[in-house]
């Protein structure tokens, strides 16, 4: 937790720098120039205060950390920006006679966002393939990550992403985490609860909790509790796996307590220790909202693991930070370790923040074929 603290405390000095450097940059644009009468003082004080209103405004229509986080890209485009502005300059050895570099920074940032914008709000669907002797008929698993309800959408949206899962035909569908939030209303939770419930899938629907679906390693504090999303689950024929398997003939479904148990003081088996009574005989899939423990999961045996929680690393280029602090074993995507196959979701939607860069929104479809 002290690492994600001082990277907090960093962010959000290099705002405060970022919004000094933004503010006195634009103080070469003709408008402001003629606004102050190429006063440098009012000039600054000026760019500084709609810049400080633009903060302000994003942050009561978004929240804080988005606010922050446009900011900081329109900071990174602009110096970006100035830096090719100056080389240019270098090269040519004449001044622009407009200050093009800052216009050009904002309109770039804007665009990026938008495209940001749009990959965390639309859901595509992603699809992967395994071949597996253990099986003799195949079987399809769709994977649920990261809903956040009420973040991107709520309940009367997250309806109409399990209509499309319905359409997709799933023998299974998991949920691997954060299906809700911390400041997810109860009527939410209970639409999300049943929406779930309306899925169509012969081999059952199953649920593993993540760090958000109890509340933020505290139970309390939303006026309900993970015990009543359990019961709400369950009303709706959902299976919760809290360190516990099912088997379903030549395939097993283990579900793990999330590694947020641990902060919590609950602790959770090991996967050796989850695996222990399963038939290796049967493919084993098993359903970690965090890729934290993919070693023990590969030597415990799990023919395939399927988690979220990263969320693909939302932005670029500061998505490969869990990884760099040893917080995920992968940010996203596919990867084989020891003849396992484990699967990261950027999810379906997202946590506090509204854009994601260099990853999308996605429902995950595993189709499972025999192997002779």
């Amino acid at each position: 937790m002290a690492i994600w603290l001082v990277i907090i405390g960093t962010v959000l000095a290099i705002f405060a720098a970022g919004l000094l450097y933004i503010s006195f940059r634009a103080v070469r644009f003709p408008a402001v120039l003629r606004l102050t009468r190429g006063k440098k003082g009012p000039a600054r004080l000026l760019c500084l205060a709609f810049f400080g209103a633009l903060t302000a405004l994003l942050w009561a229509t978004l929240n804080m950390m988005n606010a922050v986080v446009c900011l900081l890209h329109l900071v990174a485009f602009w110096m970006v920006c100035d830096l090719i502005s100056f080389l240019i300059t270098k090269i040519r050895k004449r001044q622009p006679k407009r200050y093009w570099a800052g216009a050009a920074a904002m309109v770039l940032c804007v665009l990026w966002l938008a495209g940001g914008w749009v990959a965390d709000h639309h859901v595509w669907t992603t699809a992967y393939t395994f071949t597996t002797p253990k099986l003799t008929e195949e079987v399809r698993l769709v994977q649920i990550s990261d809903a956040h309800i009420g973040a991107t959408f709520h309940a009367d949206g997250f309806q109409k992403h399990m209509e499309r899962v319905n359409d997709l035909h799933p023998d299974i569908v998991v949920v691997t985490g954060d299906f809700v939030d911390d400041d997810t209303s109860r009527a939410d939770m209970l639409g999300a609860c049943d929406a779930l419930g309306s899925l169509t899938a012969p081999k059952g629907v199953y649920f593993v909790f993540g760090n958000h679906d109890k509340g933020y390693y505290s139970d309390t504090g939303r006026g309900w509790t993970g015990a009543e999303l359990r019961a709400a689950l369950q009303k709706n024929g959902v299976t919760v796996l809290e360190d516990e398997a099912v088997d379903l003939g030549e395939l097993t479904v283990a579900g793990r307590k999330d590694r947020s148990e641990e902060q919590r003081g609950t602790g959770r088996l090991s996967a050796a220790a989850l695996l222990g009574g399963v038939d290796q005989a049967d493919y084993i899939v098993v359903l970690d909202h965090q890729p934290y423990d993919f070693d023990g999961e590969a030597a415990a045996g799990a023919d395939l693991v399927l988690c979220g929680h990263t969320h693909g690393g939302q932005f670029i280029p500061v998505r490969h930070i869990g990884e760099w602090v040893g917080e995920n074993a992968l940010r996203y995507g596919h990867e084989r370790r020891q003849g396992t196959d484990f699967v990261v979701s950027s999810g379906i939607s997202n946590w506090a923040l509204r854009f994601k860069t260099g990853c999308r929104s996605e429902i995950v479809v595993v189709d499972l074929t025999p192997r002779s």
